[in-house]
């Protein structure tokens, strides 16, 4: 079985070579972190945008069932999303591009199941992107591998290849959209966990973007593995110097909503060398992901300037989820929490 996968990956790896005309672009080996994760390191705080056709069932996770139609925001206003971040002391926004039922806040080619034939057709991921380079703030995307709507079926290795010749279509298309107006500094994805990550175009995924975007980060969710099994992920309390990187290549660490300990491990291996690697805790200022009318429960300032010193000591970074509304609105709470919370930290 070994024999076979090394033989997979090999031949993967000269296809690409092929595809791409050069050698293929990867992490350098280093026990410091390199020019683009200190810029990463640097930003240290930003804002998660959950938004998407969840905000319209009151649920966390559709499964690709729910109507197009449903997604009816009366407004995207991007720019009130981005002008919150900036005013609350924060370096970049991520917006959810893509989430688990497949639903894409862009027009793409390669679904119906996209804002383009919805009920408000804002192209969402080309609004954020003006609103960026408006407000002189950085962009990140979140996108998931797992796609309920076009790849429901995890367990048939047969649709891998076309699922991920998709993916790949579409990370192109919110490379294009995007960079008419600014620059992506990183890439969320998320979702790997329902099937192994050898059937995951990791490397190819890679190589679009940093072909692209040379000094994006690139992360994905439950990074690093136990070394006796590395399917196992590893909870930030548990990890070690030295444990494997489950998702390789990536340039930093993910496992939401976990936080950091005080003085976590920053080097993980690959192939037997090491791998610079700080982690971005993720963390909700309410108690969800995406809006819902029942979620009106806020964490205090004091808890959330707990967490800021928490996630943001020791080369390590925050970013705050702030889902707009059904107006397509940041929630008044939310602004003022944040508002209150830069006076708190001084930022």
């Amino acid at each position: 079985m070994k024999r076979l996968l090394f033989t997979y990956i090999f031949l993967i790896t000269l296809a690409l070579q092929g595809a791409y005309g050069q050698r293929l672009i990867l992490p350098v080996p280093s026990n410091t972190p390199n020019k683009a994760q200190q810029k990463q390191i640097a930003r240290k705080y930003g804002m998660f945008i959950h938004f998407g056709i969840n905000t319209f069932h009151d649920e966390e996770w559709t499964d690709g069932s729910k109507p197009v139609s449903s997604y009816c925001p009366t407004d995207v206003n991007a720019d009130q999303w981005v002008k919150t971040a900036k005013e609350s002391g924060m370096k970049y926004v991520i917006l959810v591009t893509k989430h688990h039922d497949g639903f894409c806040l862009w027009d793409s080619k390669y679904t119906e199941y996209d804002v383009a034939n919805s009920g408000n057709t804002t192209n969402v991921v080309e609004a954020v992107a003006k609103a960026c380079k408006k407000y002189d703030i950085d962009l990140g995307l979140y996108y998931s591998l797992w796609d309920r709507k076009v790849n429901g079926n995890v367990k048939d290795q047969s649709q891998d290849m076309a699922y991920n010749e998709y993916m790949i279509k579409q990370l192109k298309e919110l490379i294009k959209i995007v960079k008419k107006h600014t620059h992506i500094v990183e890439f969320w994805f998320d979702g790997s966990w329902v099937k192994q990550s050898y059937r995951w175009p990791l490397m190819d995924i890679y190589q679009t973007i940093k072909s692209k975007e040379p000094e994006c980060q690139i992360g994905i969710n439950n990074t690093i593995g136990l070394p006796e099994d590395i399917r196992k992920a590893v909870l930030p309390k548990d990890q070690k110097a030295g444990y494997p990187i489950r998702y390789f290549p990536s340039d930093f660490r993910l496992f939401d909503p976990h936080l950091p300990i005080d003085d976590d491990p920053k080097t993980f291996t690959h192939d037997g060398k090491n791998y610079y690697m700080p982690w971005e805790a993720t963390v909700c200022i309410s108690e969800r992901w995406f809006y819902h009318t029942k979620d009106t429960k806020f964490k205090s300032i004091n808890e959330l300037e707990k967490i800021y010193k928490q996630c943001t000591k020791n080369n390590n970074i925050l970013i705050l989820n702030c889902p707009p509304n059904r107006k397509g609105e940041i929630r008044t709470e939310d602004i003022a929490i944040l508002k209150e919370l830069r006076k708190r930290l001084n930022l």
